[in-house]
């Protein structure tokens, strides 16, 4: 993320981006997505194989644009890209761009692309990669903000910046977006030479989440019985970082008693705290509980007929703010 600096003006701070040099994240090291893996795979080809695609007279890619629900994975996609094409890795989040003085965020989007070729030259790297989350913040649609004449200056440079990346050839440039709401896009930064493609990463599937599961408790020790598959089922429309946050909080519950290994008991309570909270000490009364049980009840008949497969438990116990 961006860290203060003092500036002049009243425009308060210049900052800089979040850098890793090359992140330590492969393509194997994210369970599922494999679509989207394999797609981004293929995006990535004109840096591997630059001159081959020069040769061809192919126009490299300025921009892939990562689309879907939050916490599947796209920031993760995005350093497992930096990672296979060997490319220096700077981070930003489009609000970070979003300032009330006029000027500033087009100020800091000149700075993000000037500092990715620096740091690229410096570390001898032949690529950049700019990775933009919420890009929607920053990419809106001109004219739809009250500030828009702020707003609509910094996507204007980040326009400029995009179309002038080809003009460098010693470092290439990629800058790969990340949203959850890709209709608040300007039409302007999805035509061609801007964001070329677009790569959609949903939530998982069984068989994506049994992967994960098994990629976030391979480090847990996990008793004999334990059935990742039957957790898989049970987590029906889990993202990749509720999965992980299920293989974390089932191993602290396996801890809390005193217990070296991980049971299917601590996964089965894990999957009802992530989705639910925690448990309430309150006591509903019988007649609550009934209400409750209906109320529940109602819920899970309609989920299962609109979406089969997709309820996987019913509980009137108290959790978090609700009572079943």
């Amino acid at each position: 993320m961006y860290q203060s600096v003092a500036l002049r003006g009243p425009a308060a701070a210049v900052r800089s981006p979040a850098v890793t040099s090359v992140p330590p994240v492969r393509f194997e090291d994210i369970g599922g997505q494999e679509a989207a893996k394999q797609e981004l795979l293929e995006a990535i080809e004109f840096i591997v194989h630059r001159e081959r695609i020069a040769q061809m007279g192919i126009r490299p890619l300025k921009g892939i644009l990562l689309t879907g629900p939050p916490g599947t994975g796209k920031t993760l996609l995005a350093k497992a890209a930096a990672h296979h094409t060997d490319s220096v890795f700077l981070a930003a989040a489009g609000s970070e761009f979003v300032e009330m003085y006029a000027g500033v965020g087009a100020q800091r989007v000149r700075d993000l692309f000037r500092r990715a070729r620096e740091l690229a030259r410096k570390e001898r790297k032949r690529s950049a990669i700019i990775f933009i989350d919420e890009i929607e913040v920053l990419g809106a649609r001109r004219g739809s903000h009250s500030t828009h004449m702020e707003y609509d200056q910094t996507l204007n440079q980040l326009l400029t910046e995009m179309d002038g990346i080809a003009v460098d050839e010693e470092v290439q440039v990629l800058v790969i977006g990340a949203t959850n709401r890709p209709d608040m896009m300007d039409p302007a930064l999805l035509r061609p030479g801007r964001f070329d493609r677009t790569v959609n990463v949903d939530l998982p599937d069984k068989e994506a989440r049994l992967a994960i599961l098994r990629l976030h408790t391979r480090q847990k020790p996990l008793a004999a019985g334990v059935d990742l598959e039957a957790i898989a089922r049970q987590t029906f429309g889990f993202s990749g970082a509720h999965l992980e946050s299920v293989a974390n909080e089932a191993a602290i519950l396996a801890l809390r008693e005193g217990l070296s290994e991980v049971h299917q008991r601590h996964l089965v309570e894990a999957v009802d705290k992530v989705m639910l909270g925690e448990k309430l000490d309150r006591r509903p009364t019988p007649a609550e509980k009934r209400r409750v049980a209906v109320h529940e009840a109602g819920h899970a008949l309609v989920g299962e007929w609109v979406e089969p497969g997709s309820v996987a438990t019913v509980t009137v116990t108290p959790r978090g703010r609700a009572l079943g």
